[in-house]
């Protein structure tokens, strides 16, 4: 291994605590302006951004990312989306969300699982924009969180 690649790996164990290394999920929803690729996008982005930045994620150390997308977006694929955020070597799943009553318009979630030895409760979930009605306690508790996402 070379150097670089050991001091990168150290680091991520580094910033990552030092209990077991175990698969969690990482929680997030938006919601898209539009019906359009660049409403699709754009949305995605933000919210990728917001949980690489509240989770210190980095696309190395996932393994796997699923989106779903309500009834009414169909112009776009959040994968693709991921992919032009720089996650090219990620397994990136889409599929649509079942139907029900009172369904978010627009809405993009997404299911992150991360390699990390950080506990379950250390996770912060990220829904942005009126998608952040879906769970207000999980938002409740980024903000509390020193140093949390707003």
């Amino acid at each position: 291994m070379e150097n670089r690649d050991m001091a990168s790996a150290t680091k991520r164990r580094s910033r990552q605590g030092r209990g077991p290394l175990r698969v969690r999920g990482v929680r997030g929803a938006t919601t898209a302006a539009a019906d359009t690729p660049e409403a699709i996008e754009e949305a995605v982005h933000e919210l990728l951004a917001a949980m690489v930045d509240a989770n210190r994620l980095d696309a190395d150390d996932l393994a796997a990312v699923f989106f779903s997308v309500t009834d009414d977006l169909h112009s776009a694929f959040p994968a693709s989306a991921a992919r032009s955020f720089g996650w090219r070597h990620v397994p990136l799943l889409d599929v649509r969300e079942a139907e029900g009553d009172g369904d978010l318009a627009r809405c993009i979630r997404v299911l992150a699982l991360w390699n990390t030895r950080l506990g379950a409760g250390e996770i912060r979930h990220v829904y942005l924009r009126q998608a952040a009605s879906l769970r207000p306690d999980l938002c409740a508790a980024a903000l509390a969180v020193p140093g949390g996402w707003a």
